[in-house]
């Protein structure tokens, strides 16, 4: 009789044992449910907020090179290689911008530029080169520069390459380092280079996150 209720405890505490593991083991899943799910989220955030860090940039940096073209065309101009800015916006031009000058749009802007420089070449101001070779360059590019070298590593270093390049032909120009960043004319040129390295850089400090 002393075995059976023994036995019977031993059995009734091995099934409570069994249900709290049971029970342990439920709580563990499900913490690690939620953690799999705030973990999830964290990522779909980081990842949009990264997304829309590098197309902001993008916009920054292509009306930086912009705004040094502009520059170069008024009194402010320096002896830098601007001509460089044209494959810098090339691959850094945000994409919905660069799709529609290479649609229709941007070849009746080209064919409009071309007819103008052709038969009317005192109506085509000089400070219209460079953007009208912008537009030719969009339009006319095969998909290997258009889509495979913007969307890749390479456009970024290229992109990079022509701001370091950039940069010390203006210390250059603007006689030292000090020079190029307290003389007026150098400053303005200065901040506008400075800013060509903030799409390329981030872009690669995302790539090797």
């Amino acid at each position: 009789m002393d075995k059976r209720m023994g036995g019977k405890r031993n059995y009734l505490a091995m099934k409570t044992d069994y249900s709290e593991a049971n029970e342990v083991i439920s709580s563990d899943l499900r913490e690690v449910g939620h953690a799999m799910k705030k973990l999830a989220n964290h990522a779909i955030k980081l990842g949009a907020g990264l997304g829309f860090g590098t197309s902001f940039l993008k916009w920054v940096a292509s009306f930086a090179a912009i705004y040094l073209l502009i520059l170069d065309r008024t009194n402010w101009k320096t002896n830098i290689l601007t001509s460089l800015l044209i494959p810098y916006i090339f691959l850094s031009l945000p994409s919905w911008l660069f799709n529609l000058f290479r649609g229709e749009f941007g070849k009746w802007v080209a064919l409009i530029a071309v007819v103008l420089r052709l038969f009317f070449p005192r109506h085509f101001p000089d400070w219209l080169e460079l953007p009208a070779a912008l537009i030719l360059l969009i339009v006319v590019a095969p998909s290997f520069f258009a889509v495979t070298i913007r969307g890749n590593l390479v456009g970024v270093f290229i992109c990079l390459a022509i701001g370091c390049y950039l940069l010390q032909e203006h210390i250059r120009a603007s006689g030292g380092f000090r020079n190029s960043f307290t003389k007026s004319k150098g400053i303005s040129n200065s901040i506008g280079i400075l800013l060509l390295f903030l799409y390329p850089v981030w872009a690669l400090v995302i790539h090797f996150l």
